[in-house]
């Protein structure tokens, strides 16, 4: 079939179970109501499949207009979609791991109240990340960015009957729109000085307006990189991703895994053209990435809800594909995106499966002993911890993480290189105590003691193919990119490659063993540390993630809160209260002379005819 039929499918299948969700006001089923949730989204993921069974890696990019958006004067946007290598790789996460996730969403939700709603607004998350990825140009991006900040404001506060859900929700719809306002201003400023927002033009143009270094071309870098850094949960802009955790558990999967936190790495990679000729504001990309996957890592080892723990690691894995962009390996960064996809969706996922099963228990220090009674969930912590922590050889995420260290050194960023080994090895620590607390020693809790095993196609088959694709499997597949982005640093060199694997292998597994050793074999001596004062006060510190909330909330949002109870009592506001109060005194005092007599009326009227002759004949 044609690719034009095709590529619209794409989209306009998960917009239409979420019309039909949306416009049964709640009179479709819960069975009803999953089953069109999953088989749009399924829909998609088999026309993404058949567009890539016929996908040219080497052919040029093909572009879809379905019609002019605006047309004013030179600013004609289109809704307009491109298929490339890049755009297709992405396509094929969400809508496939999307899909899983969907799938996955029909066991987990059972019986909760409001599935027709959590479906609609599943499917419009998708639709929107999709646009994000197809759009030929900025606008069209722009569009699908704020849909997708949209559906997670929603999704993150579905159950809002807790008014801290609805606060987790709110910082994140905050704290992104500050990243979306950079990325607009970027918008405008591209269109300002390039006169175009297609993205092709964008790659083609900047090189023939700025030269490399220019101020225009870092700002423009520079807007488009806060953008990024909101949607994508890095430093600074990234204090709302562990609190994201308040929604179901396949909404933290599908936001962590599949859509909106690699919508930044897209973004970036998109307009390589743009950060390469600012070579600053670059290297600024690969450094923020090196901080927060550090930060994130040590930020992991104090938390103790599960899912806090995994966002944590996804802010840290984030961190890398930042780290890549960095080093200008961006199609190291795109695959890592994508093996992260897979390992990260599994956890989550049996995360979720682990939290059901134990009655919506996910504190790690209430758990313990499950790995007999859910083995499934067990072995998707194990298949996926080990590719988080880049086991050597038989896990997918080895493949990824080790191509960026190796881009990062061969382009003679030996720092970030550094960096990356020692998140390798506080991932390994993190990821263990996270299993060894999950699953073994004693069961601490009734809800572990009672936990029951999840059972059905819906619950095992997203588990049993996410796990295949975490393992060295999953790194066979490999994104159609050399036609769309430029080459690796490390590209025809081998010198010094092979050592490099085998010390982040050695990272990798100094960090299992020694996190063995302290997590089981001296757990007692670990304790006692952790209760010291300089344990205490390192504890808290990383538990608080460093705290940079507290931060935030000493340097804005008190002084903000502070400035809106003055400004309630200002003068401005006085003076035009005033006004008004004049205004309805006047209108108080008028509105008696409306009496309906016809003599007070003749009265009035000679009056004042009387009143204009004395002031005509007096000359007042």
């Amino acid at each position: 079939m044609d690719v034009s039929l095709l590529l619209p499918l794409t989209f306009l299948l998960p917009l239409l179970g979420t019309l039909i969700l949306s416009l049964s006001c709640g009179r479709l089923s819960e069975p009803a109501s999953a089953f069109v949730g999953v088989v749009s989204v399924g829909l998609a993921a088999l026309v993404t499949l058949a567009l890539s069974l016929g996908f040219d890696p080497g052919a040029a990019a093909r572009t879809e207009t379905l019609w002019t958006w605006i047309h004013v004067g030179d600013f004609q946007p289109t809704i307009g979609l491109a298929l490339d290598g890049l755009s297709l790789t992405m396509l094929g996460i969400i809508t496939g791991v999307g899909f899983l996730i969907h799938l996955f969403a029909a066991w987990y939700m059972r019986g909760e109240e409001g599935v027709t709603r959590f479906f609609a607004y599943m499917n419009l998350f998708v639709f929107s990340m999709i646009l994000l990825v197809l759009g030929d140009n900025l606008l069209m991006l722009f569009l699908g960015w704020e849909g997708v900040g949209l559906c997670s404001y929603l999704l993150i506060g579905y159950y809002y009957q807790h008014a801290e859900n609805g606060w987790a929700a709110f910082k994140a719809f905050i704290v992104t729109r500050i990243g979306d306002v950079f990325l607009a201003i970027g918008l405008f400023l591209i269109f300002r000085e390039l006169g175009t927002l297609n993205i092709a033009r964008i790659l083609e143009r900047a090189p023939e307006v700025w030269a490399s270094g220019s101020t225009t071309a870092e700002l423009a870098a520079l807007l488009l990189l806060g953008g990024a850094l909101g949607k994508s949960a890095q430093l600074p802009l990234h204090t709302w991703l562990a609190d994201a955790m308040a929604g179901p558990t396949p909404v933290s999967a599908l936001i962590h895994a599949a859509t909106m936190v690699t919508a930044g790495v897209y973004l970036i990679a998109r307009l390589y053209g743009v950060f390469e000729l600012a070579p600053d504001v670059l290297w600024l990309v690969g450094l923020i990435g090196a901080v927060t996957l550090l930060m994130a890592g040590f930020a992991a080892l104090a938390q103790t809800d599960i899912k806090r723990i995994l966002a944590y690691s996804t802010m840290s894995q984030i961190g890398y594909m930042f780290l890549a962009l960095g080093a200008g390996a961006f199609n190291a960064a795109i695959f890592h995106l994508m093996i992260h996809a897979f390992f990260k969706a599994l956890l989550f996922l049996s995360a979720g499966a682990v939290i059901v099963s134990c009655h919506h228990e996910q504190d790690i220090r209430r758990l313990g002993g499950l790995w007999r009674r859910l083995p499934l969930a067990y072995g998707g912590f194990v298949i996926g911890g080990s590719a988080l922590a880049a086991l050597p050889l038989v896990t997918a995420g080895f493949y990824s993480k080790d191509e960026i260290l190796w881009q990062a050194l061969a382009s003679g960023h030996q720092g970030f290189m550094v960096a990356g080994l020692v998140g390798a090895f506080l991932t390994s620590l993190y990821t263990l105590r996270l299993i060894i607390g999950t699953f073994h020693g004693a069961m601490k809790s009734d809800n572990a003691r009672n936990a029951e095993p999840g059972r059905g196609l819906r619950h095992g088959l997203p588990l049993v193919v996410l796990a295949i694709l975490s393992t060295f499997l999953g790194a066979w597949i490999h994104p159609p990119l050399e036609s769309v982005l430029p080459g690796s640093p490390g590209e025809g060199v081998e010198a010094g490659q092979t050592m490099l694997e085998l010390m982040a292998s050695a990272t990798a597994l100094s960090g299992v063993a020694i996190g063995a050793w302290l997590f089981i074999f001296r757990r007692d001596w670990l304790a006692r540390q952790v209760t010291r004062p300089w344990g205490i006060r390192l504890w808290t510190l990383w538990n608080a993630a460093w705290g940079f909330d507290a931060i935030f909330d000493a340097l804005l949002v008190r002084p903000y809160r502070a400035l809106m109870r003055w400004l309630k009592n200002d003068l401005i506001d006085g003076f035009f209260n005033l006004l008004a109060g004049i205004a309805r005194l006047l209108n108080l005092v008028l509105s008696k002379t409306q009496t309906g007599r016809v003599r007070t009326y003749a009265t009035s009227m000679v009056l004042g005819a009387t009143v204009i002759m004395l002031v005509l004949a007096f000359g007042l």
